[in-house]
């Protein structure tokens, strides 16, 4: 891995070993998601608590503060959309635009078992390619699809496969043995948020992830659908960062959600 890629990787895991992503890409495919329909909006005051912000490039030119030292990485592959089969997307954004947006890595579906497994793979070795032709590396998102189990077996193999084409990180989601899909993925592994749970359930996923040897989340729901999203995303870097458990997370995200309250009636 060349000093340059490195280096770009180094910005969104941190020197701890461990990353908060905020995902906010959900409009490629889902459209004005609840919570991001005020893109702009909703990233700004998110930003200065995220390692890093995951969207895609009309977002990035259209709603993120060019000002920004948060690291991006960019969403680069997509095609589908609820309304069609998921697993049928393709590379959708040039390396050259990736540079000129400044990115330090670009994230791409796998979809492994689904009909267009093979198409998604061959894109996840091009985009390597790619990416050590400019020094980017490459987040490999382990994609589910709706008939695909979430067990420790599947998310391994999707994982170990992401790693083996090359990917540099892999985003997946959690499941019971979740250490024994980190254990048998050989580069970082950032938990994916999913859907929408309760602050307090959302907060032991992150920290039960974290344990079981996650080099951190991207979260994007449990985040900015939260009751208060500056503070979810604050209490959830409080999990990653500084090891704190559940309880004492939750305590600090209401504690957060008062003083907001308090300050907007005076």
């Amino acid at each position: 891995m060349d000093w340059g890629l490195k280096n770009r990787l180094s910005r969104i895991i941190r020197p701890d070993g461990r990353t908060v992503m905020l995902a906010v890409d959900h409009g490629y495919f889902l459209g004005p998601t609840t919570g991001l329909e005020d893109a702009k909006g909703t990233i700004g005051p998110l930003l200065p608590y995220a390692d890093a912000l995951m969207p895609a490039r009309g977002i990035v030119r259209t709603s993120v503060d060019a000002s920004t030292d948060t690291p991006l990485v960019l969403r680069v592959s997509g095609g589908n959309s609820i309304l069609g089969e998921l697993s049928d997307e393709g590379i959708t954004v040039a390396m050259e635009d990736a540079m000129r947006l400044n990115v330090s890595a670009v994230a791409l579906s796998i979809y492994v078992g689904a009909p267009n497994q093979k198409e998604t793979l061959l894109n996840l070795s091009r985009l390597v390619d790619e990416g050590h032709r400019y020094g980017i590396p490459v987040l490999a998102v382990t994609a589910v699809g709706k008939d695909m189990a979430r067990d420790a077996r599947y998310l391994a193999l999707c994982c170990r496969i992401a790693a083996e084409l090359g990917a540099h990180f892999v985003k997946t989601y959690y499941c019971e043995g979740f250490e024994k899909v980190v254990k048998t993925c050989p580069v970082p592994l950032v938990m994916a948020g999913g859907k929408k749970l309760p602050e307090l359930d959302a907060l032991e996923l992150t920290h039960n992830a974290i344990q079981r040897g996650a080099a951190g989340v991207d979260m994007g729901r449990n985040i900015f659908q939260a009751e208060d999203p500056v503070a979810m995303i604050q209490a959830v870097n409080a999990i990653v960062h500084k090891n704190v458990t559940p309880k004492k997370a939750y305590e600090l995200y209401k504690g957060l959600k008062r003083q907001k309250k308090g300050a907007k009636r005076r």
